[in-house]
């Protein structure tokens, strides 16, 4: 799996998301590529913003048990998977603010660095290492990019 905090890295994923355009379909799947834009912004705000409330107990410990391992490995997601209702982006939103979102977000994990985040709490996991935030980041990211052909 690709890491994350390499900046060159980062310069490939960023290249990729302006090969989008507003128009660009999607190979599979329901979401508009504006949809997709906010959706992949969500890990983000997850990690960095109070946007997103915190799992009861008893769903942190069901998506620790079954949830977490299929998150953090580096294992490709398929195509079609179930959306957790925090991700589903049901509004259509602007290409272009969607974009520039996601690629500062892109740009603000790459400086802050692997140690900000070795060990930093996720909502729904708890402690992870830098390595499953990479690949947490990471694998979203490039499904979602490889949905729509870049």
């Amino acid at each position: 799996m690709k890491d994350i905090f390499n900046p060159k890295i980062t310069d490939e994923l960023v290249e990729r998301i302006n090969q989008l355009k507003s128009d660009s379909p999607a190979i599979w799947g329901k979401m508009s590529v504006d949809q997709m834009l906010a959706h992949c912004s969500v890990p983000y705000e997850m990690a960095f913003t109070k946007i997103h409330k915190r799992p009861n107990a008893l769903m942190r410990f069901l998506l620790k048990t079954f949830v977490k391992k299929g998150v953090v490995n580096e294992v490709p997601y398929k195509k079609n998977l179930r959306t957790a209702p925090a991700f589903l982006i049901k509004e259509r939103k602007n290409f272009e603010e969607e974009k520039d979102r996601l690629i500062k977000y892109l740009n603000h994990t790459q400086q802050l660095g692997r140690d900000h985040f070795e060990g930093k709490e996720s909502l729904s996991f708890g402690p992870l290492t830098a390595t499953e935030w990479s690949n947490l980041f990471y694998k979203h990211l490039d499904h979602h990019l490889r949905q729509f052909g870049v």
